[in-house]
C-alpha cells in the first residue's frame, strides 16, 4: 500500500472541515476528483475514514485516530525542513514567541537583542489555551505564561514565582500601612485589567477566595493606565512585583496581602518534538538566566 502525500492533504482538509465542497473550495479542486481521492484512500487502507448520512460527513473513530497521525507527520517533515534550512543558515536568527504577558516583553526583548542583534522575533499575545495549541501544531518556539502548559510532548519549566501588591493613591486611609488582609477592602473601588485577561481572571479568583467580588470602577486595557487611575485618587488595583519594581518611583503606596496568598508563577514552555534552532536554543538559556536574575531582585522587596 502507497498512500500519497497529496492524499494526505486532502483528507487532513476534509477532516478539519467535515464538508466536501468546502474543502474542495480551499483545496482549488473539483469536488468529484476530492470524493475519488479519498475513496481511494479508504480503499488503500481498508477501513472507511467518514460516516456519511447523505451529503453529511463525520469524522469517525478510525478518521480520528488516522488524522492524529497525519497532522504529526506534516508537523515533522516541517521540522525537519526548520531543521535543514537551520543547517544551511537559511532561518536568519528567527525566533517565535507567544506571550500572555505583554508587559515583560520590553525589558526581556532589548536585553537579549543587545547581545544577538541579527536574531528576529515574531510575537503574538494569546490565552494558555492558545499557546498549547500553537505549541502543538508547531506554530510557534516558546510560550512564556503565568499558567502552566502542560502536554505530552510539552515541556513547562517555572522561571519566578511572584507576589501580587495591592496599590493605594496618595493619603489614602491604608496608604500608611505595610500590609493587609484582602478581605479588608472589599467595599474599595477597584481598577482593573478587562475581563478575560488573564491577570484579571487570578485577582478575581483572589477576591473570591477573600469572600467578596471586586467592585470594578475602571477597566482597562493597558496596564500603566492603572498606575495613572490609582495616582488620581479613582481606586485601587492589584499588581505583580515585576511590574510594581519597574514603577515603583510612581507607585509607592504599596501593600502586601497577608491572606490570601497573592502570587503567580511565569513559566516558559516548548514543545519537546518541535527542532530548535541556534537562535532559539540560545534564547531559552537567555530567559532562564534573566527570570534568574530577576528572582533575586524580587525577593528583596
Amino acid at each position: 500500500m502507497i498512500v500519497e502525500f497529496l492524499q494526505l492533504k486532502y483528507f487532513q482538509t476534509v477532516a478539519q472541515l467535515e464538508h466536501m465542497t468546502k474543502a474542495a473550495e480551499q483545496l482549488q479542486i473539483a469536488q468529484p476528483s476530492l470524493s475519488k481521492t479519498i475513496a481511494r484512500l479508504e480503499e488503500d487502507l481498508g477501513v472507511p475514514l467518514f460516516d456519511r448520512q447523505g451529503r453529511q460527513i463525520r469524522l469517525n473513530a478510525y478518521g480520528k485516530a488516522f488524522l492524529d497521525r497525519v497532522k504529526r507527520a506534516f508537523m515533522e517533515l516541517n521540522e525537519g525542513k526548520r531543521e535543514i534550512r537551520d543547517l544551511a543558515g537559511l532561518n536568519q536568527g528567527m525566533v517565535t514567541l507567544s506571550v500572555s504577558i505583554p508587559s515583560i516583553l520590553p525589558g526581556l526583548l532589548s536585553s537579549f537583542l543587545a547581545q544577538y542583534p541579527d536574531v528576529h522575533f515574531r510575537q503574538y499575545f494569546e490565552s494558555p489555551s492558545s499557546m498549547k495549541q500553537q505549541l502543538e501544531n508547531g506554530e510557534v518556539d516558546f510560550s512564556i505564561s503565568s499558567e502552566p502548559i502542560e502536554g505530552p510532548d510539552i515541556e513547562w519549566r517555572p522561571l519566578i514565582t511572584e507576589e501580587i501588591f495591592l496599590v493605594v493613591p496618595p493619603g489614602h486611609p491604608l496608604s500608611g500601612r505595610d500590609s493587609v488582609l484582602l478581605s479588608e477592602v472589599k467595599h474599595e473601588p477597584f481598577i482593573s485589567m478587562n475581563a478575560g485577561n488573564g491577570f484579571r481572571d487570578l485577582t478575581d479568583r483572589f477576591c473570591h477566595m477573600a469572600g467578596f467580588t471586586p467592585n470594578i470602577c475602571f477597566s482597562v486595557d493597558e496596564p500603566d493606565v492603572i498606575g495613572r487611575l490609582v495616582r488620581q485618587g479613582l481606586g485601587i488595583a492589584f499588581v505583580p512585583a515585576l511590574s510594581w519594581l519597574a514603577a515603583s518611583p510612581r507607585l509607592s503606596n504599596r501593600l502586601r496581602i497577608i491572606e490570601p496568598t497573592c502570587q503567580r508563577t511565569i513559566g516558559l514552555a516548548w514543545s519537546k518534538r518541535r527542532y530548535l534552532s541556534s537562535a532559539a536554543q540560545r534564547f531559552r538559556e537567555f530567559v532562564i538566566q534573566y527570570f534568574a536574575t530577576l528572582s533575586s531582585e524580587v525577593e528583596r522587596i
